[in-house]
């Protein structure tokens, strides 16, 4: 029976949303939960919008956290394809975009994040995609078939993951592919240029071309389709379709309203939170995409994207809001399949914090691990097509200690002996 003297809304209907609400119910909380989300369907994952989905070898169903009737059998009352547009903190509720009023005890934000939008001419065409939403990957999916089947051109605004992750799935499906990127290297923000030049060469080998140090000036159409895109170096590049991937931002226009201390944008921006994604307001906590969480063991705020950070926050602001003792010192993860490349990264090593890389294994065969130090200090790791490492390469992130750089880069020597 549901407690209806207690109350915790959750505002996001993604991954870290579902997996709080799964938590409380399994932390024995009896009171309403009350997830809202915008979009119409259920709670899902989104790494399969831009791989196993988008390439086809997964189906539509497979994405969603929990079965359709999960929800009910746990007493979680959705409201799916509602905004919350307010909240009124001195009253302790949100107002939903269709008048309702709805009170809480405590309070989730998981709002996540939207793609950034290309400022250029050219963007109302039809030809012009962003992929966040299942929606999107629904429509992008159809869309790379057809490329395939015409023999047509994508072309990518961005080398991150999302665009390098589609490049491979339109070369699966047969269209042809450009990637435009400002930096001189695919991943440049994220690896660095040592490795992301094994990035650029596993996407050359599949006949996909990158433009290098420019960025996108206008996209030229007739009768709303695409027909080609310039960018600012004078080229001009043929595209039939083109897909926007230049990095998401955090919504976070609902805390800010409420007053909420936000993280400085310079670093990522999102709601800032502590060590227990509590915000400033002791009564509202955030996950996901949109936290900028005080990190213990880094020792800086960090602004999470990926799965993991959701599957793994969620839970933790439930507990939190349940009143248990949370400190979130999950150090960062995610992992990428291109191809027959499959590689998984833990930690944080953003440009200019590290000073050395060390790679051990076979580079030219795509069968190693990079990791990127500093002072002698392992900050992340890279697992590429070498598996059931990355509890050892967390432990030695975790463990802060001066490493062997010559045993760390040889293979012979295990992983488990350099963390003690």
């Amino acid at each position: 029976m549901v407690d209806a003297h207690r109350t915790f809304v959750i505002v996001g209907g993604g991954l870290a949303g579902a997996k709080a609400a799964e938590t409380l119910r399994a932390e024995g909380f009896t009171g309403r939960v009350i997830l809202v989300g915008d979009e119409r369907d259920h709670p899902y994952e989104r790494p399969p919008l831009s791989k196993g989905f988008l390439t086809g070898k997964e189906e539509r169903d497979s994405v969603f956290v929990h079965e359709t009737g999960w929800y009910a059998q746990a007493d979680i009352e959705l409201h799916l394809g509602q905004t919350v547009v307010s909240i009124d903190r001195a009253a302790r509720s949100v107002r939903l975009g269709e008048g309702t009023v709805v009170h809480y005890d405590k309070l989730l934000l998981a709002t996540g994040a939207e793609p950034r939008r290309l400022d250029i001419p050219g963007t109302d065409l039809a030809g012009v995609h962003h992929l966040r939403r299942l929606a999107h990957a629904d429509r992008l999916r159809g869309v790379l078939a057809a490329l395939g089947r015409d023999n047509g051109h994508l072309l990518i605004a961005g080398a991150g993951w999302i665009g390098l992750e589609v490049a491979a799935a339109a070369r699966g499906y047969g269209a042809e592919v450009t990637v435009v990127e400002p930096e001189a290297t695919p991943l440049h923000q994220v690896i660095g240029p040592e490795l992301g030049q094994v990035f650029a060469e596993l996407h050359r080998e599949r006949g996909v071309r990158f433009h290098f140090g420019a960025r996108l000036t206008e996209i030229t159409g007739q009768d709303g389709m695409v027909l080609a895109v310039r960018t600012d170096d004078g080229e001009e590049h043929p595209a039939h379709e083109v897909l926007a991937a230049i990095g998401a931002a955090p919504r976070t226009g609902l805390a800010e309203a409420a007053g909420l201390a936000l993280a400085d944008r310079a670093h990522g921006g999102g709601i800032a939170v502590d060590a227990s994604l509590r915000t400033s307001d002791p009564d509202i906590y955030a996950a996901g995409d949109v936290a900028a969480a005080q990190h213990p063991l880094i020792g800086a705020r960090l602004r999470v994207e990926h799965w993991a950070n959701a599957l793994n926050g969620g839970p933790a602001a439930a507990r939190a809001m349940l009143g248990q003792a949370v400190t979130y010192d999950r150090v960062p993860y995610f992992f990428s399949d291109q191809y027959d490349l499959g590689m998984e990264y833990s930690g944080w090593a953003p440009p200019g914090s590290y000073d050395q890389v060390v790679l051990r294994g076979d580079v030219g065969r795509r069968e190693f691990i990079a990791f990127w130090l500093s002072g002698g200090r392992v900050l992340a790791g890279m697992n590429v097509n070498v598996w059931d490492v990355t509890e050892s390469v967390q432990q030695l992130i975790r463990s802060r200690a001066q490493v062997d750089v010559q045993a760390l880069g040889d293979p012979s020597v295990p992983l488990a002996e350099l963390h003690g």
